[in-house]
């Protein structure tokens, strides 16, 4: 009998009042994945590591196997510190849009680990080409909050003067390019900026973020055929939080082999890493900046996690997945994990975390704060309008002054 064709439509695990269901997650036990020396060619690396899963921290919390990085207690103290102000910075600004302070956010909770151990693990000088998820980034780095909340609410200190929508932040001193709103745009960017990097001889490197359902994008083939053909000095990061904003993860692709597994199709290593494992998503930097330094070319690392909260502020996830589903996540909360690592290390105590959580709420009460003496949606002080003409043209076109002119005269009017 002649069998059809049958088109393949992809299903979530679970709808809303359905039980989770992770049993499609494919997890490695820690310590488990070899780590090759990061000069290893393509062809001799092993293929596990793009579609295994690295992981350091047992379920005992114990750091274990070849991906360890022996960080200081205080170097995790330091990014414990990063992880919580960036979920603490996000619960206020979520409220304050909540209150109509500001008009749009998108929260990171539970992918903290990802951007502070990975900012952590390059060096201030490397290019960061972030999403909009990024925000610890930032926050790893030094930027003052203030500075940040200020961009959302597009105040009179608002670094894009108000031409950007909020989280759209950019930050030259830091190194941090500018968060944009289409999505991809960084990869190709950041691989080009890598084989300038290289042509002027320069030993920094660049990284790119993006969320999994992105890599359904133009942009992401442009960029990976560009970075295996001309190898420049560039980590390509993909967030596989499993959620395109209400898409699951398998309808770009993610069902039938890890997203990691795209780097050697391309003719780049690929690395899939427990994302909420502060120490195994280190590690994996560390090594593809070490790879990407000796000439060896870039790598596409997988972070395997999970979208917490709503895609955005404009976002309801309970209409299409279980309400708390990522509290049966398998892989846990990434600050949860990094404190009962150290509490088991004997460097933390329950006692250190409270305190820490009331310091760093009130920093970010105290930035709120100044923030609001910059201006808001609803109280003054307001940007000048003039701004509107500023910073688009070198030489500013006679229409353009035209306007500007006529503006002016319906003000004094």
């Amino acid at each position: 009998m002649t069998r059809l064709p049958r088109l393949h439509i992809p299903h979530p695990p679970a709808r809303p009042g359905e039980v989770p269901d992770f049993s499609y997650l494919e997890i490695s036990p820690a310590g488990a994945v070899p780590r090759p020396d990061p000069s290893t060619r393509l062809k001799d690396i092993d293929r596990s590591l793009a579609f295994d899963m690295v992981r350091v921290l047992d379920d005992e919390h114990q750091a274990v196997g070849p991906w360890n990085p022996s960080l200081d207690a205080a170097d995790l103290q330091i990014g414990l510190r990063h992880m919580l102000t960036t979920r603490i910075f996000d619960d206020r600004m979520q409220r304050m849009q909540r209150q109509g302070k500001i008009s749009f956010y998108m929260k990171a909770r539970g992918e903290e680990a990802i951007s502070v151990a990975q900012a952590m693990a390059l060096e201030p000088s490397d290019m960061l080409f972030p999403h909009y998820r990024n925000q610890g980034l930032q926050i790893t780095r030094g930027r003052n909050l203030v500075d940040l909340m200020c961009q959302c609410l597009s105040n009179t200190a608002d670094m894009c003067k108000g031409r950007q929508m909020p989280i759209m932040y950019h930050w030259r001193r830091g190194n941090i390019f500018s968060v944009s709103g289409n999505l991809t745009t960084q990869y190709p960017q950041a691989v080009g900026w890598a084989m300038a990097a290289a042509i002027k001889g320069e030993d920094d490197i660049a990284a790119a973020w993006i969320g999994e359902g992105s890599s359904a994008e133009a942009d992401f083939h442009h960029a990976m055929t560009f970075a295996t053909v001309y190898m420049p000095p560039v980590i390509l990061n993909l967030i596989n939080n499993q959620w395109a904003i209400s898409t699951f993860q398998g309808f770009a692709g993610g069902e039938r082999r890890p997203f990691s597994a795209r780097g050697p199709g391309y003719g780049i290593p690929g690395v899939r890493v427990d994302g909420n494992d502060f120490l195994a998503v280190y590690a994996v930097t560390r090594w593809a900046a070490e790879r990407a330094r000796r000439g060896a070319g870039p790598c596409l690392i997988e972070h395997v996690t999970y979208r917490a909260d709503a895609h955005s502020t404009s976002d309801d996830p309970s209409r299409y997945r279980p309400k708390d589903e990522w509290k049966s996540w398998p892989l846990g909360d990434p600050i949860e994990r990094t404190r009962l690592h150290l509490i088991r290390e004997g460097a933390w105590s329950d006692a250190q975390h409270t305190a820490l959580i009331e310091e760093l709420t009130a920093h970010v009460d105290d930035c709120w704060e100044e923030a609001i003496s910059y201006g808001t949606m609803t109280d003054g002080p307001q940007l000048d309008k003039n701004e509107l003409f500023e910073d688009v043209f070198k030489d500013m076109p006679r229409h353009l002054i035209e306007q500007r002119e006529q503006m002016r005269a319906l003000e004094d009017d």
